[in-house]
């Protein structure tokens, strides 16, 4: 226990001190802009305000309680405060690296012993560093009032050689990560709902985390889903990783268990056929398709999806459409499984709510560097994963560059042209 304290001090201490080297810089670069002391002082007191009050916040995070609405409020703040002072933070150590190497060049080649060591900061670099930093400072604020409710309706056609000849063209359409627990605009949903039956797809799957935690947040939103309309071919269903009540302390197991049996109900309220570990087939005139549900499966969160048993007296032959949360299930066990999965829809990744993407020249979020594959479609062997983005949001209330997302993707006969 000692050595726990103590470790905890020692981040707590590092934590503090690069929040001083950041709030320093950035008043550094306000500094050099503005000369009023009155401006000056008053962004001293607002920061050490804001920073107070968020401080204040996490410390009344109740871990039996989980998120709230007040927690993704404290964790905008902190995106909104702290990502612009940290990109004014790196524009200028850029330039005490500069200053430093000039004035060390000046201090040896002894060219003029009358300047001083380090040259005065240039206004135009912390112009610089300031128009920079509004980017995301003005991106999300954007992501909070328009962007977690900016849905956009993604087509994606896909080509297999061994589609059962009935099947050409079926649409499928996609909906992930709802997490009901986070939605405070009915209107917006319920115009979400209308562009999903907008769609008329043959079927719709759900791929996990109907909630952040509890089974009470879907209660508001229960009428509001259940408005999806009877799919010709079904409304199918998995768990997400948030859907087992993991991020909470509970007051027992059985409270815990309660909760847990509470959501997978909430499936069967919104008329989706919650799938665990099983699968079925969708038929077609005389051709079938399997489509398999696995619970949740993921390298970093739990593991319970069993593929083998969701996929028992399958064979290679058939063809298969896995529904699995977490992607990086595709990557450890799906894409090489010698049963030959054909397509995989997850979801999990919400693409971090935060990147940029422009449709044929870039496609970049940071959690890229935690899971390969993200956000859309990707491909090995002839064999197929397709990451959605997600429906609704956590932890942070908005979207900044990655949209909320519903898919429909349509099963083609043939070969890949692309």
């Amino acid at each position: 226990m000692h050595k726990i304290y103590i470790l905890m001090i020692i981040r707590i201490l590092v934590l503090c001190l690069i929040l001083a080297i950041i709030e320093l810089y950035a008043f550094q670069a306000f500094k050099t802009i503005i000369k009023t002391r009155f401006i000056l002082v008053s962004y001293q007191v607002v920061s050490a305000m804001i920073l107070a009050f968020i401080i204040y916040s996490f410390m009344q995070f109740d871990r039996s309680v989980g998120q709230t609405s007040q927690t993704m409020r404290t964790m905008g703040l902190v995106l909104l405060i702290y990502l612009p002072k940290i990109i004014l933070t790196l524009v200028l150590f850029g330039e005490d690296i500069f200053r430093i190497g000039a004035g060390s060049v000046n201090h040896f080649a002894n060219y003029n012993d009358s300047i001083s060591f380090l040259a005065s900061r240039r206004k135009f670099v912390s112009q610089i560093g300031l128009g920079i930093a509004a980017v995301p400072f003005l991106s999300l604020i954007y992501g909070v009032t328009v962007g977690k409710y900016n849905y956009k309706v993604i087509k994606q056609a896909i080509f297999f050689p061994d589609l059962p000849d009935a099947f050409d063209g079926f649409t499928i359409t996609q909906i992930s990560d709802v997490h009901s627990g986070s939605f405070d605009n009915p209107e917006k949903i319920n115009y979400a709902i209308d562009l999903v039956n907008a769609q008329n797809s043959d079927m719709i799957l759900f791929t996990g985390d109907i909630v952040n935690t509890d089974a009470k947040e879907m209660h508001p939103w229960i009428d509001t889903f259940k408005r999806i309309k009877k799919h010709e071919y079904g409304k199918y269903s998995v768990l997400g990783n948030h859907d087992y009540g993991e991020y909470v302390t509970w007051p027992s197991e059985a409270a815990k268990e309660e909760n847990f049996q509470a959501i997978k109900n909430l499936y069967g309220q919104i008329d989706f056929k919650l799938m665990l570990n099983e699968h079925t087939f969708i038929e077609k005139g005389t051709d079938k398709i399997a489509l398999i549900g696995v619970e949740n499966w993921g390298t970093n969160f739990k593991k319970v999806g069993d593929i083998n048993l969701a996929s028992a007296n399958l064979t290679k032959e058939d063809f298969k459409i896995l529904m699995s949360h977490d992607p990086s299930h595709w990557d450890i066990e799906v894409q090489n499984h010698p049963k030959h999965f054909q397509l995989t829809l997850s979801g999990h990744t919400h693409g971090f709510q935060f990147g940029i993407e422009i449709p044929g020249v870039i496609k970049w979020s940071p959690i890229q560097y935690i899971y390969k594959h993200w956000a859309g479609l990707y491909e090995n062997m002839g064999r197929y994963i397709y990451v959605n983005r997600g429906f609704g949001f956590h932890a942070y209330s908005g979207r900044v560059g990655i949209m909320p997302e519903i898919t429909v993707i349509q099963l083609k006969k043939g070969k890949n042209v692309a």
